[in-house]
């Protein structure tokens, strides 16, 4: 266990699209779970894992973060919070292992116990599943399925089903980057409670984050405000008001449908999640395709699932190589409140540290180059807004102090 910092530490990664009374009972219960006096909080910025612009800036969700009961929020680069989930995995944990003074790493889970999680990461490292996962896949499956299927083959249904559920399968994945990082940090599950994910049904004071954007992108706000902290829906009908939000990546559509027809097989090639000559396929599609869900659809199949499709679109009109998620570039912290600040001076980070654009001049050239990346991404969102934001906010923004 690390101890340099004053008293224990948890961290969660996040992506707060937007922050809702299921994230807030979630720190509370891992406090309650772990004796953790600080809780740091790893959020992806301004685009999400699912191949989406996030609904609101990512300012304005840290802020929400720190009010929810967070004392540190860092960001997790553009090049891991757009990725599958082990590399959206490696860039989370490795980023919590980095700080050096993390001592739990928590996250939801639907299963009963971080023990049927630790069994199944286990059984996904076991090289007794490869040979069926490579026929299950040879047979055309996507690779979820494939995996399911083979660790139902070799271990049965109880630890299969597992990784059927979304929250256990992004859980195995934490669990598994530990090991391979040979962390000192202890995973602790916290049972997931009310409307399940992705769900758009709600239950008592809870509701999915896909549900609650739906409500958002409606305009429903009678229904929103029953799942949000006050103080989420006050700040975001004052970003809707100014019209900051909420973010929607069909506004950009024909910009994204014309870089990707400006793009050639060999830099498709180069995307991250691209194999298999799956490039041809985007390539042919691009060009026949009016609409974004018209070509999500025509590159998609059996074989590649609709998630990972929009993921390589999007990471195409961003700029996202696969040579960006190599290694972690930096620690970037967005926020923190007086225990964070404290936290802070008490860290020993294994990476870079920046809170002002100056120190980002110093970074080395390969994280530069993902800082200017994370820059250029978030100037395009600001064109997914309600009303056009300016250029350059990672650039002016100030680190928050609450």
């Amino acid at each position: 266990m690390n101890h340099s910092s004053p008293g224990k530490t948890a961290a969660i990664i996040a992506e707060y699209n937007p922050f809702h009374n299921g994230h807030a009972r979630h720190i509370v219960r891992t406090r309650e779970a772990t004796g953790a006096e600080a809780v740091v909080v790893i959020m992806s910025g301004n685009f999400v894992q699912r191949g989406d612009c996030a609904v609101a800036d990512k300012y304005s969700r840290a802020r929400m973060a720190l009010l929810g009961g967070a004392d540190l929020v860092i960001e997790l680069p553009l090049p891991f919070a757009c990725a599958g989930a082990e590399t959206f995995s490696q860039g989370g944990v490795g980023l919590a292992d980095a700080l050096g003074c993390v001592d739990y790493l928590s996250f939801g889970m639907e299963c009963g116990s971080t023990e049927e999680l630790t069994a199944a990461a286990n059984a996904l490292s076991d090289a007794a599943v490869k040979p069926v996962l490579d026929r299950e896949l040879a047979q055309g499956k996507n690779f979820a399925a494939a995996r399911t299927q083979a660790i139902r083959e070799v271990y049965g249904d109880r630890v299969a089903d597992i990784l059927c559920r979304p929250n256990n399968t992004l859980a195995v994945e934490y669990i598994r980057a530990l090991h391979r990082l040979r962390s000192p940090m202890l995973p602790v599950g916290v049972t997931r409670e009310g409307a399940d994910h992705d769900s758009l049904d709600a239950s008592g004071q809870f509701a999915s984050a896909t549900a609650i954007r739906k409500m958002l992108h409606e305009e429903d706000w009678k229904s929103v405000k029953n799942y949000l902290p006050a103080f989420c829906y006050d700040s975001l009908t004052q970003l809707w008001s100014d019209g900051k939000m909420p973010a929607d990546l069909k506004i950009c559509e024909r910009a994204i449908l014309s870089r990707l027809r400006g793009m050639t097989k060999e830099q498709l090639a180069r995307l991250p999640d691209v194999s298999e000559g799956l490039e041809n396929r985007v390539f042919d599609s691009v060009r026949t395709s009016s609409s974004l869900e018209e070509l999500y659809a025509s590159v998609k199949s059996k074989r590649y699932s609709h998630a990972r499709i929009r993921r390589i679109i999007l990471s195409a009109f961003l700029g996202v190589r696969s040579v960006h998620s190599e290694r972690l570039p930096y620690i970037r912290i967005l926020g923190m409140n007086a225990r964070g600040r404290g936290l802070l001076s008490a860290m020993r980070p294994r990476l870079p540290l920046i809170t002002t654009y100056r120190q980002t001049l110093d970074l080395p050239a390969e994280a530069q180059n993902v800082y200017r990346l994370e820059c250029h991404a978030d100037d395009l969102w600001a064109l997914m807004t309600p009303r056009i934001q300016p250029c350059g906010a990672d650039m002016t923004e100030k680190l928050m102090v609450m």
